[in-house]
């Protein structure tokens, strides 16, 4: 076969990885330039997306029942959404968010048109594509995580317990790449995969991914504000 799903997978994360300008966020977040309360808006967003991510992964673990390695690669996302979701809440603690603010936030759209894509996704796109579209997508999201994770322990104090949810995303998961790796594979075998689905899903995964980030930059620099 003239497309392996190791190489496929390597080339797709390249031609989707995303432009090193789009995201203004997490440089600033690297210089210690970000407040507490946006870092705590940062928790409270991420609670959105965490569970709403974990319930579109379900769903298309389900839609692909016919495909075992393509189902068993979205419940791995699954149930790493669920520990996922247990972690954050030490970050959230740490950022000072408590029951009042927690009730009372207010989810940013740009933030939440990212799980809302996934949900879409999980409605009505072809899971075996999906399966390459998020492995390109968590493969910058790792990235970003990597570099929070160092930011909040060099200029904010954090200790391990409150940076574990940037830490497990950060950390790379042979198992769940051999699990991409497989799901990719049926997919070639059984004639399943467009590459061009798979660019049209992963260009709007990365378009979302940063309005999930600029959404976060412009608490910290208002539209018609000055910017640093």
């Amino acid at each position: 076969m003239a497309r392996t799903a190791r190489h496929l997978l390597e080339t797709t994360t390249g031609k989707l990885a995303p432009d090193p300008a789009a995201n203004r966020f997490v440089p600033l977040l690297a210089r210690g330039a970000v407040s507490r309360d946006t870092l705590a808006a940062l928790a409270l967003e991420q609670r959105w997306v965490i569970a709403a991510d974990r319930r579109a992964f379900e769903y298309l673990a389900h839609r692909a029942d016919d495909t075992a390695e393509v189902a068993a690669y979205f419940t791995a996302l699954a149930e790493g959404e669920a520990l996922a979701a247990r972690k954050l809440e030490a970050f959230a603690a740490a950022c000072g968010v408590g029951e009042s603010r927690s009730v009372s936030h207010e989810p940013l759209p740009g933030c939440q048109s990212y799980p809302a894509y996934v949900a879409w996704l999980a409605l009505n796109g072809s899971p075996a594509e999906t399966v390459l579209a998020v492995h390109a997508n968590f493969s910058a999201w790792g990235g970003y995580c990597a570099t929070v994770a160092d930011a909040l322990r060099r200029h904010y104090g954090f200790g391990d317990e409150a940076c574990a949810f940037f830490d497990f995303f950060a950390a790379s998961d042979p198992s769940l790449e051999q699990k991409a790796t497989a799901a990719v594979r049926a997919g070639l075998d059984g004639g399943h995969l467009s590459e061009d689905l798979v660019h049209r899903y992963g260009r709007l995964l990365q378009a979302y991914e940063a309005r999930f980030w600029h959404s976060l930059w412009e608490l910290e620099h208002p539209p018609g504000g000055q910017e640093d």
